[in-house]
């Protein structure tokens, strides 16, 4: 066993052996690459969580979360950037921080990306739930059984209670959907991709351009609903709540940067893709949430399908209610999709590095994908989305997510003095303010979530710390010095071994 500390990288010329840097076609110019950006982040946030936090936090001053949310991914953004131009390679955060801040920080990274990732395809399964109801709603059908049409557990924003139901059997279908596509592999092109966002957006547009016109300013009245006396519900307190909610919204930017060996020019191509999708994404969110507190009294918006509700008000805008049901479906379904992937990618990664068993790295002989990973994601994310309320995952997704967007930005602020002789093709001017600022918001919208979350992740962490100390720490191959074998390989000899 090597000497090497928990603190220990591995180079970036390792990294790039590793994933394979010369066998992935470089096609991907800034337009495909902010499409994906779009295509990651309009998903659950602008169709699911934009009614419930402004029913139960912030009101019509939802509008104020978005914004703050949407500052600190731009500032956690740029970091991003100037991460995935000197290690441009596909293992996202994780691999960033295993090649500059080290093992324990990498495993640390990487162990709050299953709650980015995996957490949000339970997520997102629930809400795409809820719009499945709206659709049978639509053409007159109903659910048979009721009680297994929703999550058995509810939140009212504090505290969690049993609704009667049994489990959520349609986010457990559309799981299951998915983790079929995923295991037998599948590969969405750069226009495929492009197609979806375009349908995704102008959905999206068209409910705000016809929207506007129903708009009853009284609904704006008062724009910040006055606290009740219990942080978080409602004052500038529930605005920063909503905004750590929300916050799940933007989640999808940081997918950019996992498609690094596949850019064309990734020093000029990345910055444009994570930040132009970051940008529009954001004007899109405030104009939608204006719209929807502009067409509905927010407490009424305590739906899981907020953008469907506020349209059925109106029977002048009922014609839009079934595309906006067909491409929040359409959205959502390529929302589990991508995260999916990643997920069982992230698995894959930790385990050809030793954090995780072989099993993670195993690659299906015919399908070529890694078929256990992507099993085990998919089997937990159907059970968790059976379970559990949106709005339980939708705060635990965003304060993991939150913290992996905290380190990365003291990760480029620290290298900055320790590593200055890396080079820097993406280099971020004012990196002090612009560090600062992303740590700041990003903590502030952390502190805002409630005490119960914090005390998830703290469980969370020591459930991942527990795994390392008792496994990744015995088997890493950086610290054995042992070089990686191939991707799979493995996994690939247990398997055969049994």
């Amino acid at each position: 066993m090597s000497k090497r500390g928990l603190f220990s990288t591995i180079t970036v010329a390792e990294l790039q052996r590793d994933y394979g840097t010369h066998s992935l076609n470089r096609a991907l110019g800034p337009w495909a690459l902010t499409a994906i950006g779009i295509g990651g982040i309009i998903g659950t946030g602008i169709f699911v969580l934009t009614g419930l936090a402004a029913a139960q936090h912030a009101g019509p001053a939802i509008v104020i979360s978005f914004i703050v949310a949407g500052l600190g991914c731009i500032f956690a953004g740029l970091c991003y950037a100037e991460f995935a131009s000197m290690v441009p390679v596909a293992g996202s955060a994780y691999a960033y921080s295993y090649a500059t801040l080290g093992e324990l920080t990498a495993w640390f990274v990487g162990w709050n990306l299953v709650l980015e990732y995996l957490f949000a395809c339970s997520t997102v399964a629930v809400g795409w739930s809820r719009y499945f109801i709206k659709l049978l709603d639509f053409i007159n059908l109903d659910f048979w059984p009721a009680a297994l049409a929703t999550s058995p557990l509810a939140s009212d924003g504090t505290h969690i209670i049993a609704t009667g139901a049994l489990f959520n059997l349609p986010a457990v279908l559309i799981t299951a959907f998915v983790t079929f596509i995923c295991y037998v592999g599948i590969r969405q092109a750069a226009w495929v991709n492009s197609t979806v966002v375009a349908i995704k957006v102008t959905i999206v547009i068209i409910v705000i351009v016809f929207g506007a016109f129903y708009v009853n300013a009284h609904y704006w009245h008062p724009f910040i609903p006055p606290n009740t006396g219990v942080s978080g519900e409602f004052g500038w307190s529930g605005i920063l709540r909503a905004s750590g909610i929300i916050f799940f919204s933007y989640i999808g930017f940081d997918a950019v940067s996992t498609a690094a060996q596949e850019a064309r020019n990734p020093a000029r191509d990345l910055p444009i893709g994570i930040l132009g999708s970051l940008l529009i994404c954001t004007l899109l969110y405030v104009a939608m949430s204006a719209v929807l507190t502009g067409l509905l009294p927010y407490p009424k918006l305590n739906d899981a399908a907020p953008v469907a509700v506020a349209l059925q008000a109106h029977p002048a805008l009922n014609w839009l209610t079934g595309w906006v049901i067909l491409g929040a479906l359409a959205g959502l379904t390529s929302v589990i999709l991508v995260m999916m992937l990643a997920q069982a990618r992230i698995f894959l990664s930790m385990a050809h590095h030793g954090l995780l068993p072989p099993l993670f790295a195993a690659i299906h002989p015919r399908y070529r994908t890694p078929h256990w990973a992507t099993l085990i994601t998919g089997v937990f994310a159907g059970l968790v989305a059976a379970i559990f309320p949106i709005g339980l995952l939708g705060e635990l997704v965003s304060i993991g997510t939150l913290m992996a967007f905290v380190v990365v930005c003291a990760g480029v602020l620290r290298l900055r003095y320790t590593r200055p002789d890396l080079p820097r093709p993406f280099r971020v001017r004012a990196i002090w303010p612009v560090a600062i600022l992303g740590i700041g918001m990003c903590s502030l919208m952390m502190y805002y979530l409630p005490v119960d979350t914090w005390i998830r992740l703290l469980v969370w962490t020591l459930i991942g710390l527990l795994i390392y100390a008792r496994y990744g720490y015995r088997h890493s191959r950086l610290r054995a010095s042992a070089p990686p074998p191939p991707p799979g390989a493995a996994a690939a000899a247990l398997e055969e071994r049994s």
